[in-house]
Protein backbone atom coordinates (compact mmCIF):
# COMPACT_ATOMS: atom_id res chain seq x y z
CA UNK A 1 0.00 0.00 0.00
CA UNK A 2 1.01 2.91 -0.46
CA UNK A 3 0.33 6.35 1.13
CA UNK A 4 0.13 9.07 -0.93
CA UNK A 5 -0.06 11.64 1.84
CA UNK A 6 3.33 10.75 3.24
CA UNK A 7 4.46 12.39 0.02
CA UNK A 8 2.50 15.33 -0.12
CA UNK A 9 3.76 18.82 1.07
CA UNK A 10 1.27 21.43 3.17
CA UNK A 11 4.72 23.69 4.42
CA UNK A 12 4.39 27.47 3.73
CA UNK A 13 5.50 28.34 -0.34
CA UNK A 14 8.26 30.49 1.03
CA UNK A 15 10.81 30.25 3.92
CA UNK A 16 12.54 32.16 6.19
CA UNK A 17 16.40 33.34 6.64
CA UNK A 18 15.75 32.26 10.15
CA UNK A 19 14.38 29.26 9.81
CA UNK A 20 16.28 27.15 6.99
CA UNK A 21 14.49 23.98 8.18
CA UNK A 22 11.06 25.03 7.41
CA UNK A 23 12.02 24.95 4.00
CA UNK A 24 9.57 23.97 1.43
CA UNK A 25 9.69 21.00 -0.56
CA UNK A 26 12.60 20.38 -2.79
CA UNK A 27 14.25 22.89 -1.09
CA UNK A 28 17.08 22.04 1.82
CA UNK A 29 19.11 24.98 2.25
CA UNK A 30 17.72 28.45 0.93
CA UNK A 31 19.88 31.56 1.51
CA UNK A 32 19.13 34.97 0.08
CA UNK A 33 20.76 35.68 -3.11
CA UNK A 34 23.42 38.14 -2.73
CA UNK A 35 26.18 39.27 -5.80
CA UNK A 36 29.24 38.43 -3.38
CA UNK A 37 28.60 35.16 -1.63
CA UNK A 38 27.14 33.76 -4.87
CA UNK A 39 29.31 35.27 -7.50
CA UNK A 40 30.59 32.05 -9.64
CA UNK A 41 26.95 30.21 -9.26
CA UNK A 42 25.76 29.01 -12.37
CA UNK A 43 22.36 26.96 -13.06
CA UNK A 44 22.73 23.63 -14.86
CA UNK A 45 19.09 23.27 -17.41
CA UNK A 46 16.78 20.71 -17.12
CA UNK A 47 17.98 19.02 -13.84
CA UNK A 48 15.06 17.62 -12.20
CA UNK A 49 16.66 14.82 -9.91
CA UNK A 50 15.40 16.19 -7.00
CA UNK A 51 11.74 15.68 -7.86
CA UNK A 52 12.06 12.22 -9.10
CA UNK A 53 11.21 10.21 -5.80
CA UNK A 54 8.01 11.92 -5.59
CA UNK A 55 4.68 11.13 -6.09
CA UNK A 56 2.87 14.49 -5.93
CA UNK A 57 4.20 18.41 -6.72
CA UNK A 58 2.35 21.32 -5.64
CA UNK A 59 0.06 23.06 -8.01
CA UNK A 60 -0.96 27.00 -8.28
CA UNK A 61 -4.03 28.08 -9.62
CA UNK A 62 -3.13 29.62 -12.96
CA UNK A 63 -1.95 25.96 -13.95
CA UNK A 64 -5.08 24.29 -13.40
CA UNK A 65 -6.09 24.45 -16.69
CA UNK A 66 -2.63 23.29 -18.27
CA UNK A 67 -2.04 20.09 -15.38
CA UNK A 68 -5.57 18.45 -15.68
CA UNK A 69 -4.58 17.58 -19.50
CA UNK A 70 -1.42 15.69 -17.94
CA UNK A 71 -2.28 14.61 -14.34
CA UNK A 72 -5.09 14.51 -11.53
CA UNK A 73 -5.30 17.53 -9.69
CA UNK A 74 -5.43 16.18 -6.18
CA UNK A 75 -6.29 18.67 -3.01
CA UNK A 76 -3.73 17.47 0.50
CA UNK A 77 -3.56 17.94 4.10
CA UNK A 78 -6.17 19.93 6.21
CA UNK A 79 -5.18 23.34 4.47
CA UNK A 80 -6.01 21.46 1.07
CA UNK A 81 -2.88 22.31 -0.90
CA UNK A 82 -3.66 21.28 -4.43
CA UNK A 83 -1.06 18.70 -5.73
CA UNK A 84 -0.51 17.23 -9.06
CA UNK A 85 -0.48 13.21 -8.70
CA UNK A 86 2.78 12.11 -10.85
CA UNK A 87 3.09 8.49 -9.71
CA UNK A 88 0.95 5.85 -8.22
CA UNK A 89 3.84 4.66 -6.21
CA UNK A 90 6.77 6.75 -4.36
CA UNK A 91 8.14 7.57 -7.92
CA UNK A 92 7.41 10.25 -10.54
CA UNK A 93 6.46 8.85 -13.33
CA UNK A 94 7.05 12.12 -15.25
CA UNK A 95 11.14 12.19 -14.98
CA UNK A 96 13.28 9.25 -16.60
CA UNK A 97 17.24 10.04 -15.76
CA UNK A 98 16.45 13.70 -14.29
CA UNK A 99 14.78 14.47 -17.15
CA UNK A 100 11.33 15.63 -17.59
CA UNK A 101 9.05 14.37 -20.29
CA UNK A 102 9.13 16.42 -22.86
CA UNK A 103 5.80 15.90 -23.97
CA UNK A 104 4.18 17.06 -21.01
CA UNK A 105 3.27 19.86 -18.71
CA UNK A 106 5.99 20.97 -16.10
CA UNK A 107 4.92 22.12 -13.05
CA UNK A 108 5.90 25.68 -12.19
CA UNK A 109 6.87 24.61 -8.63
CA UNK A 110 9.64 23.03 -10.50
CA UNK A 111 10.35 25.42 -13.27
CA UNK A 112 10.86 27.91 -10.18
CA UNK A 113 13.61 25.51 -8.29
CA UNK A 114 16.30 26.64 -7.36
CA UNK A 115 14.69 29.87 -6.64
CA UNK A 116 12.21 30.98 -4.38
CA UNK A 117 11.26 34.16 -2.24
CA UNK A 118 11.78 34.44 1.14
CA UNK A 119 10.19 36.30 3.50
CA UNK A 120 11.60 38.70 5.63
CA UNK A 121 8.93 39.19 7.95
CA UNK A 122 7.50 42.16 7.51
CA UNK A 123 4.68 42.55 5.67
CA UNK A 124 4.60 42.33 1.70
CA UNK A 125 8.92 41.93 1.86
CA UNK A 126 10.74 38.91 0.04
CA UNK A 127 14.13 38.23 -0.66
CA UNK A 128 15.03 36.31 -3.57
CA UNK A 129 16.43 33.34 -2.34
CA UNK A 130 18.52 30.39 -4.07
CA UNK A 131 18.76 26.99 -2.73
CA UNK A 132 22.69 26.34 -2.14
CA UNK A 133 22.45 22.86 -2.06
CA UNK A 134 20.50 22.23 -4.72
CA UNK A 135 21.76 19.62 -7.58
CA UNK A 136 21.30 22.18 -10.25
CA UNK A 137 24.22 24.51 -8.82
CA UNK A 138 28.01 24.21 -9.71
CA UNK A 139 30.39 26.63 -8.75
CA UNK A 140 32.69 28.37 -11.56
CA UNK A 141 33.63 26.36 -14.61
CA UNK A 142 31.98 26.93 -18.11
CA UNK A 143 28.58 24.38 -17.70
CA UNK A 144 25.12 25.88 -16.68
CA UNK A 145 24.24 29.58 -16.62
CA UNK A 146 25.90 32.43 -14.98
CA UNK A 147 23.95 34.56 -12.18
CA UNK A 148 26.67 37.31 -12.50
CA UNK A 149 29.13 38.53 -14.25
CA UNK A 150 31.56 41.28 -13.56
CA UNK A 151 29.25 41.53 -10.29
CA UNK A 152 26.30 42.30 -11.56
CA UNK A 153 22.98 39.98 -11.66
CA UNK A 154 22.46 38.42 -15.44
CA UNK A 155 19.02 38.51 -17.15
CA UNK A 156 18.44 34.90 -15.29
CA UNK A 157 18.32 36.35 -12.20
CA UNK A 158 15.66 39.25 -13.66
CA UNK A 159 13.49 36.19 -14.85
CA UNK A 160 13.79 34.38 -11.32
CA UNK A 161 12.97 37.59 -9.77
CA UNK A 162 9.49 38.18 -11.86
CA UNK A 163 9.16 34.09 -12.03
CA UNK A 164 8.98 34.04 -8.16
CA UNK A 165 7.28 37.19 -7.57
CA UNK A 166 3.86 36.01 -10.10
CA UNK A 167 4.65 32.53 -8.52
CA UNK A 168 3.98 33.98 -4.55
CA UNK A 169 1.20 36.38 -6.02
CA UNK A 170 -0.49 33.36 -7.23
CA UNK A 171 0.00 31.03 -4.40
CA UNK A 172 -1.73 33.47 -1.96
CA UNK A 173 -4.86 33.39 -3.87
CA UNK A 174 -4.53 29.39 -4.29
CA UNK A 175 -4.46 29.37 -0.39
CA UNK A 176 -7.41 31.57 -0.48
CA UNK A 177 -9.51 29.23 -2.95
CA UNK A 178 -8.11 25.94 -0.85
CA UNK A 179 -9.64 27.60 2.38
CA UNK A 180 -13.27 28.48 0.57
CA UNK A 181 -13.35 24.51 -0.31
CA UNK A 182 -12.54 24.20 3.26
CA UNK A 183 -14.55 26.16 5.01
CA UNK A 184 -17.88 25.27 2.70
CA UNK A 185 -17.00 21.41 3.28
CA UNK A 186 -16.97 20.46 -0.31
CA UNK A 187 -14.05 18.34 -0.53
CA UNK A 188 -13.75 14.02 0.66
CA UNK A 189 -11.46 11.90 1.49
CA UNK A 190 -10.69 9.93 -1.22
CA UNK A 191 -8.65 6.27 -2.19
CA UNK A 192 -7.73 5.08 -5.35
CA UNK A 193 -7.04 1.47 -6.58
CA UNK A 194 -4.80 1.61 -9.49
CA UNK A 195 -4.51 -2.11 -10.90
CA UNK A 196 -1.63 -2.55 -13.64
CA UNK A 197 -2.16 -5.25 -16.73
CA UNK A 198 0.08 -7.33 -15.05
CA UNK A 199 -2.82 -7.37 -12.21
CA UNK A 200 -0.97 -5.64 -9.62
CA UNK A 201 -2.25 -3.29 -7.56
CA UNK A 202 -1.25 -0.26 -5.53
CA UNK A 203 -3.50 2.10 -3.24
CA UNK A 204 -3.36 5.76 -3.09
CA UNK A 205 -4.56 7.16 0.08
CA UNK A 206 -5.80 9.70 1.96
CA UNK A 207 -5.94 12.58 -0.99
CA UNK A 208 -9.23 14.76 -0.75
CA UNK A 209 -11.29 15.77 -3.77
CA UNK A 210 -14.58 17.80 -4.28
CA UNK A 211 -17.61 16.11 -3.86
CA UNK A 212 -19.90 16.42 -6.64
CA UNK A 213 -23.41 16.37 -4.72
CA UNK A 214 -21.77 19.18 -2.08
CA UNK A 215 -20.79 20.94 -5.63
CA UNK A 216 -23.80 20.93 -6.98
CA UNK A 217 -25.89 22.20 -3.29
CA UNK A 218 -23.67 25.54 -3.26
CA UNK A 219 -26.18 28.69 -1.72
CA UNK A 220 -26.54 30.87 -5.52
CA UNK A 221 -25.07 33.71 -3.65
CA UNK A 222 -21.94 31.90 -3.17
CA UNK A 223 -22.20 29.99 -7.04
CA UNK A 224 -22.26 33.78 -8.58
CA UNK A 225 -19.48 34.97 -6.29
CA UNK A 226 -17.30 32.00 -7.17
CA UNK A 227 -18.07 32.52 -10.84
CA UNK A 228 -17.13 35.76 -11.29
CA UNK A 229 -13.76 35.08 -9.28
CA UNK A 230 -13.53 31.89 -11.65
CA UNK A 231 -13.14 29.67 -8.50
CA UNK A 232 -16.18 27.08 -10.52
CA UNK A 233 -14.00 26.91 -12.93
CA UNK A 234 -11.17 26.04 -11.31
CA UNK A 235 -13.29 22.88 -9.95
CA UNK A 236 -14.85 21.71 -12.70
CA UNK A 237 -11.05 21.43 -14.52
CA UNK A 238 -10.09 19.73 -10.73
CA UNK A 239 -12.93 17.58 -11.57
CA UNK A 240 -11.79 16.52 -15.35
CA UNK A 241 -8.34 15.89 -14.16
CA UNK A 242 -9.49 13.01 -12.17
CA UNK A 243 -9.59 10.94 -15.71
CA UNK A 244 -5.98 10.78 -15.83
CA UNK A 245 -5.73 8.57 -13.13
CA UNK A 246 -6.06 6.30 -16.32
CA UNK A 247 -2.71 7.76 -17.74
CA UNK A 248 -0.48 7.13 -14.70
CA UNK A 249 -1.65 3.47 -14.62
CA UNK A 250 -0.17 3.36 -18.03
CA UNK A 251 2.94 5.31 -16.89
CA UNK A 252 3.89 2.97 -14.71
CA UNK A 253 2.53 -0.46 -16.44
CA UNK A 254 5.13 1.22 -19.38
CA UNK A 255 8.13 1.71 -16.60
CA UNK A 256 7.44 -1.39 -15.01
CA UNK A 257 7.80 -3.61 -18.72
CA UNK A 258 10.90 -1.44 -19.58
Amino acid sequence: MIDMVSTMTTTSDTTTEAAPSSAPLFYTRPVPLQADLHADLRILPGKLEFAAASNSIPLVLGEFSLALHHFPILFAGPSAVPMAAVGVTTDNLFITDGLWDDETYIPAYLRRHPFIFIDTGADNDFLLGIDEDSPRIVRGGEEGQPLFVDGKATEMVQQALEFCGQFTREHEQTQAFSKALVDNGLLVERNATVRLPDGREFNLNGFFVVDVEKFIALPDATVIEWHRNGWLALIHQHLMSLGRFNDLTRRQAGRNAA
